[in-house]
Parts: structure tokens; sequence; C-alpha cells
């Protein structure tokens, strides 16, 4: 079994650079369903979960070309059969759902399981096959697995009654060969849906308004290959904007998109933290100064993300004061509390909210990493704290997070993964 070991105490310095964005590579590698032939994309976050999907692809029949040196992903779909696809990949990791949409467009029918993933709450797919439905698909649940078949989808206004990001890419990708227009309302404003967007645009797609909470898809009949570049990973930015605060430190991140960026930029701002954007696509970040509590409501985009609530939540257990943290997206997020307070945090919880009183220092101990952005909250700790951090279930961060002991050991930090 691998952990992760770190040392606390070391101040980071120098320069990172900042992967594609894991949350729009996987709904794109699922776009490529869509074309029914060989697309390139470069730049690709080599994860686990990038495995995964492509592993799911494989299985229809695609053929998944992956070179490790250049970081790049061919993927051909021209021989794909609408077969049923492995049930145990599809429980191993939630993103690969995203294949119905693609299945049901083009070949009038999708069957999978139920989807796995990260286990920080309830995730239902109800709003995923509430877009179908309208769209004009008979849907059938039986013990375990979805079915959805048309002859051809239609058209039609959607309103999602939550704007989720998978139900949004889901549904945005079953509409582009939809006859006529759809229109989603409601729809999840995330830089990786304008992403996904532009990749289907470049492909031949018609969608307009994508990350603006309504999207017009106009359907087409067919798409065409592209070489295409996913986002920088704005979570990861984050991440390593919060590891230089943690350590008061000053790094150069290189690979920010500072609008998408916006939400955690003013956070840690109003932390204390001094940010400047120095060139174009490129931030030093420097937390030397005197930091001060905040409070952090997590919302979907534009509003903080609830994928850097738990790295925040590091930061703040050695902030003098009290901080407050309302988890409004996933009900239970809050698993890496415990960890931390096993680390010497003083952190209460109500329900969605959890109270954080600052203490001078954090101890290093044996801890889990529960989730993906909860183990990388542990790391963070680790680095700030007296002593060594050994950090287990270390799968979750490698779900996220491409060569991120690497990374840091980079900038300086005492960071090793250790075989037991």
């Amino acid at each position: 079994m691998e952990k992760i070991r770190v040392k606390g105490g070391s101040t980071l310095e120098g320069e990172v650079e900042i992967s594609s964005a894991k949350n729009s590579v996987l709904p794109i590698i699922v776009a490529c369903i869509l074309c029914g032939d060989k697309n390139i994309i470069k730049e690709a976050p080599l994860l686990e979960d990038v495995y995964v999907i492509c592993d799911v692809l494989k299985e229809l029949n695609a053929s998944v070309e992956i070179n490790e040196v250049k970081r790049e992903l061919t993927i051909d779909t021209k021989n794909l059969i609408p077969n049923s696809a492995n049930s145990e990949l599809i429980k191993k990791m939630r993103a690969s759902f995203l294949i119905m949409g693609p299945m049901l467009t083009k070949f009038g029918h999708a069957k999978l399981s139920h989807p796995g993933g990260c286990n920080i709450g309830t995730r239902p797919i109800d709003l995923h096959l509430k877009g179908f439905k309208a769209l004009g698909a008979d849907i059938s649940i039986g013990h375990g697995f979805v079915e959805a078949k048309a002859s051809k989808l239609i058209g039609n206004r959607i309103y999602l009654d939550f704007p989720s990001v998978g139900a949004t890419e889901n549904i945005m990708m079953a509409a582009v060969y939809a006859k006529g227009t759809t229109i989603i309302e409601n729809a999840a404003e995330e830089p990786e849906i304008w992403d996904l967007a532009n990749f289907l645009n470049s492909m031949g797609a018609k969608i307009y308004g994508a990350g603006q909470g309504k999207i017009t898809i106009d359907g087409v009949d067919e798409l065409r290959p592209v070489v295409y570049r996913p986002i920088y990973d704005r979570i990861e930015a984050g991440t390593f904007m919060v590891a230089a605060a943690i350590t008061k430190s000053k790094i150069k991140i290189n690979g920010v998109n500072e609008e998408h960026l916006r939400p955690i930029i003013e956070k840690l701002k109003e932390c204390g933290v001094s940010i400047d954007i120095v060139e174009n696509e490129k931030m030093i970040v420097d937390g030397r100064g005197i930091l001060k509590p905040v409070d952090i409501k997590t919302l979907p985009y534009p509003g903080f993300p609830t994928d850097m609530q738990a790295q925040m939540m590091s930061l703040l257990t050695l902030i003098k004061g009290s901080s407050i943290i309302s988890e409004t997206v996933f009900e239970n997020r809050f698993m890496h509390v415990q960890e931390l307070i096993r680390m010497g945090a003083s952190i209460k919880i109500d329900g969605r909210t959890a109270i954080i009183e600052g203490v001078d220092r954090l101890t290093g101990a044996e801890v889990k990493a529960t989730d993906l952005r909860a183990g990388a909250a542990m790391i963070l700790a680790g680095l700030a704290a007296d002593g060594y951090t050994d950090i287990s279930d270390i799968y979750h961060i490698d779900r996220g997070y491409v060569n991120i002991e690497e990374k840091l050991r980079k900038l300086g930090a005492n960071i090793e993964r250790i075989n037991i």
C-alpha cells in the first residue's frame, strides 16, 4: 500500500505548472463518441480518472492511444459498438455516466449501471434523465441499471431544478444531434461547461451561451474531428495558491485563468494573501503577510467552489480567530474534519456548517484521504504541521492531481510517496 509522507516546516519557492482540467478533459473524451472519427486531445492530464474513462470507451470498441511523453490522447470512435459498458468501470467513476447522452443521440440506445465516485453526498442522476425524457427518450430503470431509448431525439426547452454540471454536460451532448433547437435553462455555468461547448463547436456543433446559465443548441447532422487542448485546472491552481498561504511562502503559478479563479482569488485576498497577475496566465501568490479568518459559503459557479472547501479549511485551522464554512453543494463533504482534528485542529460541525477556531500549530499524524479534495487538504495541512504526516488512501488524490508530490518537491516541500 502506498502513502504520501509530508514533513512540515519547509518554505516553498519557485514556479509550478498547472495541468489541464480533469473536469474538462473527462467530458471532452466522452464527447469524442459523437464524432465517429479520430480526435486528438493535447496536454491531457494523465490521471487515474482519465485512464478509467478511456477504458470505458475501449469497452465500446473505440481505439484509444495514450502518448504519455507528449501527454496526448488520440481517440478514434469510427468503429464504436453501442453495447452496454462495463458496469465495474461505470461504478468506479461517476463521470462515466456522461457516455449516456452521446450514446443515446448517436445510436438511439444507451444502457448503463448506476455511477460511482467519491462518497461526498447524494448526486442523483434524475436531472440527466429529466433532460433525456424532454428530448423524447424512453427511460427505464432496473436493478442497478438505467436504459434510454429514442429513434430520434427532438429539441425541447429543459429547465434544471439545480444547475448540475454533469446533467448540463450530458444533456448538451445529447442535444447536439437532436432535431431542432434545445434550450437548457438554469444550466451550470462552470468554466468546464464552456470548454466542452467550445470543443463541440470546434467540431461543428452549434451551441450558444455556454457558461451563462442559458444554453441554446441547434441540432446538426454531423461533427468533424479536431485537435484540442482543454483549459487549465482551476482547482489544482487554487490548491497551490493555498499551499503558498499555509506555508507562508511566495510562489509563481503558471497556467491560470484569472476569471475562472475569481472566487478563490477574492476569498484568499480577503484572508490577507497577496495575489498578482504578472503575465498572461501567470500569477504570483504571496502568503507571508498576516492572515485573517474568513467566512466561506460554497455555491455553484461563479460562487466559491465546493472543490476548494477542504483545502481552505486546512488553511483556516492555522489562522487566529473564528472562521465559518457553510457547505451548500454536497451534504457529506466534511469527512476531512476528523482528520484535521487528529492533527490538532479545533473544528465543530453543526449540520452543513463548520466553525473553525484557529490554533497555533498542527501536529503531524496518520490521516486518511477520505475523498479527492480531502486528500489535498491533508497534504496542505501536513506542509504546515510539526513533524511527519502520513496520508493513506491516496488513490483518491491520484484521481485529480498530476504528480502533486513531485510538483511540491520542486517548490521545496519535503514530501514523498512511500510503500508500506
